[in-house]
């Protein structure tokens, strides 16, 4: 008889645990899907891909209502948001963290400035001279 409460209790508490971590995953999942990291890639990477399909003379126009936000949020001033050197493109949301992408178009970008308080203005100037 004391078998069939012994099984009984255990299954309780393993299906408590197994509650518990899925809940904490759940909570992880979501955190992660509308946190700074994921918005720093895909901006880096969408703004690599745009320098890459571009010519010189060309000016780009991208709005980043959404880093705004996110960035005002965690106390970084939107201008400082996107930074470009070297071909390399730095993205940062959140005081602990940034993402950095580079693209290969070998041309020349203006640091980038900001316009209508949501847009970023990238102007693409001539190609870079080989050294």
């Amino acid at each position: 008889m004391k078998k069939r409460g012994n099984i009984l209790t255990e299954n309780i508490i393993f299906i408590i645990l197994n509650l518990v971590f899925f809940t904490i995953l759940i909570l992880f999942v979501f955190k992660q899907g509308a946190g700074a990291i994921i918005l720093e890639q895909s901006y880096a990477k969408q703004i690599a891909l745009l320098i890459d399909s571009s010519q010189p003379s060309m000016l780009l126009k991208l709005n980043m209502e959404k880093a705004k936000k996110l960035a005002e949020k965690n106390g970084i001033p939107f201008e400082d948001v996107v930074q470009i050197k070297n071909n390399i493109i730095q993205i940062k949301l959140s005081k602990n963290s940034g993402y950095t992408y580079s693209f290969f178009n070998n041309v020349d970008v203006s640091p980038p400035y900001v316009s209508e308080e949501v847009y970023y203005i990238f102007s693409i100037n001539n190609y870079n001279q080989n050294e």
